[in-house]
């Protein structure tokens, strides 16, 4: 059965903490300096004519941001969510909470994730470790979960380097394909599978398409480290010294973007992993993304206030509008379409 809240509670607070006071970032970038969009400078079109807006799971987006799975389970967490909800309620975007287990496994802690009253109309996403399915996890915990906060979608995290190099990791992630594809068919709401900082391959990414997952988020190698994190929560011991070695481990986001898009073209990819502004996520956009996902700058806005975490989606929706300008696309169909240019030349991957 699965273990005790109180560890996977306490983990949570000390996962807030690192990522505001330390320096958790890998040492890879997401490789989106690589490429640059070509520029129109008669782009025949208005800027007021281009529309940041799409539906994703029969919802409509103002703009293709997602507030990225971050937190929930203690006090700080609930205040965090629940200022990141009305921030995504007034600006139109998508949000994600945190892995909802500690909830699942204590009741009290399910508040620090209900964030639906603050926001009615978003595109919300609920969230589980996809292990814990070998962990005494059934189809019914993940119901659960989506009735939970009246999710609109199922994240299924995979963090197997996480789990790896935590004292109380959970490391059987034999058969989890098949347990996915349960889930799958069994839910009533899309599920989708995402990364944690590591990015996707095109073999898991196969094998996600062949589960029957909605959508896959890349979440690639360079913004931050979950091993990093792990390390200075274990301190300064052996296994603190082995998570260290991974700081430079994963696939870089842009790559791993363009992994999923070959193996499974059919499948929207999320893109996140190190996104730093508009600009990157319109080039993930032109890479095959469907919208891009941020965490950490979201994290510490909503530490600050809730006007700070809207100031700063009008600033990333902007300057995904004015690269959009730039390139004369006037939608998100017609940016998925534009062509970036490498430091060698055009794009040429083989995945």
């Amino acid at each position: 059965m699965p273990e005790s809240h109180r560890p996977t509670a306490s983990r949570k607070a000390d996962h807030i903490r690192i990522n505001l006071e330390e320096d958790v970032r890998s040492t890879l970038t997401t490789g989106l300096d690589q490429y640059r969009f070509v520029h129109e400078a008669l782009p025949e079109i208005d800027l007021e004519a281009v529309n940041l807006t799409q539906v994703l799971f029969g919802k409509k987006l103002a703009a293709p941001v997602l507030i990225s799975a971050m937190t929930g389970g203690t006090k700080q967490a609930e205040r965090v969510n629940a200022v990141l909800a009305e921030a995504a309620q007034m600006s139109g975007v998508a949000m994600g909470v945190g892995s909802q287990r500690a909830a699942l496994e204590d009741q009290s802690l399910a508040e620090s994730f209900r964030v639906r009253h603050y926001a009615p109309d978003i595109l919300l996403f609920g969230n589980l470790g996809a292990v814990q399915l070998n962990y005494g996890y059934s189809i019914d915990h993940c119901r659960r979960a989506v009735e939970m906060i009246e999710a609109d979608a199922l994240v299924l995290h995979l963090n197997s380097i996480q789990e790896a190099v935590q004292p109380e990791g959970n490391t059987r992630f034999s058969g989890l394909a098949r347990k996915i594809e349960a889930v799958c068919k069994a839910l009533p709401v899309p599920v989708i599978v995402k990364e944690v900082g590591w990015g996707i391959s095109g073999r898991t990414a196969r094998l996600l398409a062949d589960a029957g997952v909605a959508a896959i988020d890349a979440a690639g190698a360079g913004g931050t480290s979950w091993s990093q994190v792990e390390r200075y929560r274990i301190g300064d011991s052996s296994l603190g010294r082995v998570a260290e070695a991974f700081r430079g481990w994963g696939i870089p986001t842009a790559d791993s973007i363009q992994m999923i898009r070959q193996a499974a073209p059919d499948l929207p990819v999320f893109a996140s992993g190190g996104l730093r502004n508009g600009v990157d996520i319109a080039k993930c956009i032109a890479l095959g993304a469907t919208l891009g996902g941020m965490a950490g700058v979201f994290l510490k806005a909503a530490v600050r206030s809730m006007e700070d975490v809207t100031e700063m989606i009008e600033e990333i929706s902007a300057q995904i509008r004015i690269c959009m300008f730039g390139v004369g696309a006037t939608d998100i169909k017609t940016l998925q379409a534009v062509s970036l240019v490498k430091d060698e030349g055009k794009i040429s991957y083989d995945a």
